[in-house]
């Protein structure tokens, strides 16, 4: 059979994409699948689609490439079906051209089922589609979600289907209730979610793990000011918010007033995000409404005891309060938010202190989520199609050549994609995963291998491979199975920079780039700098911009790590941990105007127990006015007289913490003081002027 998705834009990352890809790439198993995407605005999915899963763009929007269609002439002219601004708007928007390049596929295409994801694409598959191939509509929100402009076109246009289905059952039912004559079954198939590739979770972090688009329905403010209430209580504990959106800058000045920049960290968006559920000990959804929960799942599926709001559809259709997660009310008697807040805290509260029904709730998580699991949703699918084939002899005749042999005959099973020749793939795909002691595990797909690759090569980035490390790689291969490489911790200490991974051939020294398959690092919260007789080292394994393997690594005779970072009144307040040297008498934390002229005196101050607060007074005149900013690295001097050691924060599991792990700024007279990590990690304080930096 031939099954065909609509979507809007396959490649971005958000939850209908996924689902989408999950299901295309189950269905693909015994189907013939494609993902026709209405919009390309990028060069490459940002999520992995199934390499048998075909995909398809109508529409090219690729700002800067001679192929960017967005000024063409029928671009610019409005849709006939969404012309109201509320119902459709941006640069994704419905126009002419995307109504023609709609319509021409639907005309033309030889799918036997077409699935369209999104109330925009019902309109379309409703006055475009053909009855020669079933007519599918998915919701991936809510009835009440969407304004009654767009129910004014999209409620007929389901009514026109074979078929709407819902991911929640309360909500097929208001569904059912504002459709009583509709032609289409309306029913409710939950989001497929496959088991994560990375291990699951062992529970031993202190980090509570939330994802998800930072938009107001979401309510991260009101996790945020959950977490406030217990982060006395529960010190060692730290809060994770991946995901973006346009509710980051209002989420970020709430951490910031309340002082939680050193616990709360907004991670932006991560994929695949399995390894980051799996660094987690808690996951936490404090939404005002979920049409599902596919981060609800996933959180499940790597072993994470869940708290969410008991909200409307999704949660309370996915979890078991007490038994395999958390539900928590959404008000209290009064409907007051600070109820919900206070709820919540009281549920975060109960579940951090208590190992044990962590890994209770844990273990039935994983059990639940299996339900979820793309081949038993696909199966679903499955019968539904067998159930829309065509009863009557007059239907039944109109469609013979779509369905004969299709469904009375047993499904017809596609062939395999076959595993391309040894030697053809130019970029092997690594996992790669941090042991437990801090080695990096390297692990390579056998089929993707020749007998001459006989090495993992790691070639540093600054020095064009003069400085490099080859790990073995074993001889014995079977096909279907990983080969391992181990970098040994204790064994390999890695100069500091950036380092490329390859597949390399002894013989002739050739070598092929690694993608990163997978990258787990979990390992690497609770693991302290290394010591090795070179130095304090720190081994970050990560994934590039564009898609390959490579390390991060440090080597540092003597170090000082940044302990804590908090923006006061009066002055920035650092404590540090010393590592290949010891604070003694005369110890001092020094802040040095980078690339001074020596007009500008070091701000010097005494480290007591490892601490020193900075005043912002000798930093805040600004010693380069012509330039946008003055730079102020800091330093320790261990003992009188001893040599500076530069103040940074390489331990963790951060191979780039410059934008992620943030600070607030003090504004003082017309300057904003703001400390910050440099592109290595160390820590600085910018100097800018308050009207430049508020006008860029």
């Amino acid at each position: 059979m031939k099954i065909e998705f609509l979507l809007h834009n396959a490649y971005g990352i958000g939850g209908t994409i996924r689902s989408t890809v999950n299901l295309a790439a189950a269905l693909a198993d015994r189907h013939e699948v494609r993902i026709i995407s209405v919009n390309r605005p990028v060069d490459a999915p940002e999520l992995a689609i199934d390499p048998r899963v075909r995909l398809t763009p109508l529409v090219d929007l690729r700002e800067g490439t001679d192929g960017d269609e967005y000024e063409a002439p029928l671009n610019q002219q409005a849709s006939e079906i969404f012309r109201d601004e509320r119902i459709d708007n941006g640069r994704m928007a419905a126009t002419a051209l995307t109504d023609q390049r709609v319509r021409d596929h639907l005309a033309a295409t030889d799918a036997d089922v077409v699935i369209a994801t999104r109330p925009k694409l019902i309109g379309y598959l409703a006055k475009y589609g053909s009855d020669r191939y079933l007519r599918l509509g998915q919701e991936h929100l809510t009835h009440e979600a969407h304004v009654p402009e767009l129910h004014a076109v999209m409620d007929p246009a389901i009514a026109a289907l074979d078929a709407f289905a819902t991911v929640s059952e309360a909500d097929a039912g208001h569904y059912r209730e504002a459709l009583p004559d509709a032609r289409a079954r309306i029913l409710s198939i939950p989001n497929a979610v496959p088991a994560p590739v990375a291990e699951p979770s062992d529970g031993t972090s202190r980090l509570i793990v939330s994802a998800g688009r930072l938009v107001a329905v979401k309510r991260y403010d009101r996790l945020v000011a959950a977490f406030a209430k217990i982060a006395a209580e529960r010190p060692e504990w730290h809060l994770r918010i991946y995901g973006r959106g346009p509710a980051k800058a209002k989420l970020r000045k709430q951490i910031e007033e309340l002082g939680l920049y050193e616990r709360i960290t907004l991670m932006g968006a991560r994929s695949p995000i399995e390894t980051e559920w799996s660094k987690g000990a808690v996951a936490a959804v404090a939404s005002d409404a979920e049409s599902f929960g596919m981060t609800i799942v996933e959180a499940m599926h790597a072993g994470l005891p869940v708290v969410a709001t008991d909200c409307p559809y999704g949660p309370r259709e996915i979890l078991t309060d007490g038994t395999d997660g958390v539900l928590v009310p959404l008000a209290g008697p009064e409907g007051h938010e600070r109820d919900a807040v206070d709820a919540y805290a009281d549920a975060l509260l109960k579940i951090t202190g208590d190992a044990g029904l962590r890994a209770r709730l844990g273990a039935a998580a994983r059990e639940t989520a299996a339900r979820y699991e793309p081949s038993r949703i696909a199966a679903r699918y499955e019968e539904l199609f067998e159930e829309l084939r065509p009863g009557s002899t007059t239907t039944a005749e109109k469609k013979k050549g779509l369905f004969g042999g299709l469904f009375g005959g047993g499904r017809k099973k596609q062939p395999a994609v076959a595993a391309p020749a040894p030697g053809e793939i130019a970029h092997p795909e690594a996992r790669c995963a941090v042991a437990a002691d801090g080695s990096l595990v390297v692990r390579l797909r056998a089929d993707q291998l020749t007998a001459a690759d006989t090495h993992v090569l790691l070639r540093h980035r600054g020095t064009k491979g003069k400085e490099s490390v080859r790990v073995p790689l074993p001889a014995r291969r079977e096909p279907g199975t990983w080969v391992e490489a181990r970098l040994d911790r204790t064994a390999h200490t890695l100069p500091e920079g950036r380092w490329d991974t390859y597949a390399e051939r002894s013989g002739d020294k050739s070598r092929r780039r690694l993608t990163a398959a997978l990258v787990e690092q979990k390992a690497l919260l609770g693991l302290d700098l290394a010591q090795t007789a070179a130095g304090a080292a720190a081994v970050v394994p990560y994934e590039t911009s564009d898609g390959f393997l490579a390390v991060r690594t440090w080597l540092r005779p003597q170090h000082a790590e940044a302990a804590e970072v908090r923006v006061g009144e009066d002055g920035i307040r650092i404590a540090v941990r010393a590592h290949g040297t010891s604070l003694g008498e005369g110890a001092e934390l020094i802040a040095r105007l980078r690339h001074g002229d020596g007009s500008a005196a070091d701000v010097r101050v005494p480290l007591e127990n490892g601490s020193g607060s900075l005043p912002y007074e000798p930093m805040q005149q600004r010693h380069k006015p012509d330039e946008e900013q003055d730079l102020w690295d800091l330093w320790v001097r261990p003992q009188a007289g001893a040599a500076l050691v530069r103040v940074g924060r390489l331990a963790g599991d951060f191979a780039d913490r410059k934008g992620i792990d943030t600070f607030p700024g003090a504004v003082r007279g017309e300057v904003r003081l703001r400390p910050y990590f440099t592109v290595t990690n160390d820590l600085t304080i910018t100097v800018k002027d308050v009207a430049q930096e508020d006008a860029a």
